[in-house]
């Protein structure tokens, strides 16, 4: 059995697993939720998988979980205590056997050395450049928002970089910025499809998950919507909460 410590709590992630959280940290999110759900759909029979900035392996958990048993996940992330939090989620779901925890900088090739060797990469890179926002007290909070280790440039190049000649890379961002478009065309990959997230019906996106290969054609689908007009769940949002069993 694996303790909950002082100041962290074990949430229930999918149907089958749970996570490990600070309880005044970073959170696993709706970022990360649309973001594996795109992944898990644009490659359902991937067999290697990796989440290049994992933080406490949210997205990476979540994509393994609508995968097929004998899939497999690297989970590459810099912030001890979001790397800690992730080994003890993986060792209370016993997901020894399918997820390679790396503790480092997926800007470091000696990190990852197998280039053009994975089915599909997620990444979840922080949306603002330093000087931008104000940088948050809390590490943990700090690293995961702030462009403290990398940008949404070195997400997309590192991607290029591990995937196979037909394999996807699926990223989430912020709506509002045109960078991730630019880093995935200076990466040398295309866009397949931008979908955007509205957490309210009638207001303007925030997020935006994008898709990408080294090939293909680029079609966009109608963006997602967490909440109606009313503020009650939208039928995205309670589709997405059926496809992760909660």
């Amino acid at each position: 059995m694996v303790e909950v410590a002082v100041g962290e709590t074990r949430d229930q992630i999918t149907g089958n697993w749970d996570i490990f959280q600070l309880a005044k940290g970073h959170r696993f999110s709706t970022d990360d939720v649309v973001a594996a759900w795109t992944a898990a759909n644009v490659r359902p029979n991937a067999k290697r998988l990796i989440d290049i900035g994992a933080g406490i392996g949210s997205v990476g958990l979540m994509t393994l979980y609508l995968m097929k048993p004998d899939a497999k996940s690297v989970f590459v992330e810099v912030q001890e205590v979001s790397h800690r939090l992730c080994r003890k989620t993986i060792e209370h779901n016993n997901l020894g056997d399918r997820v390679e925890l790396r503790h480092g900088d997926l800007r470091d090739e000696a990190m990852i050395p197998e280039s053009g060797m994975y089915d599909l990469v997620t990444g979840s890179p922080p949306y603002f450049p330093l000087g931008t926002g104000v940088v948050s007290p809390n590490p943990q909070r700090a690293g995961a928002r702030m462009e403290l280790k990398g940008n949404v440039f070195d997400y997309c190049r590192t991607a290029a970089r591990l995937m196979k000649p037909d394999a996807a890379f699926v990223l989430v961002h912020s709506a509002v910025d045109p960078r991730p478009e630019e880093a995935i065309a200076a990466a040398g990959l295309t866009l397949n499809s931008r979908q955007d997230v509205l957490f309210r019906a009638g207001r303007a996106p925030t997020i935006a998950v994008f898709t990408s290969s080294f090939g293909g054609d680029r079609v966009d689908p109608d963006p997602l919507v967490m909440r109606t007009a009313d503020g009650d769940w939208g039928l995205d949002r309670l589709m997405l909460r059926k496809v992760f069993g909660i």
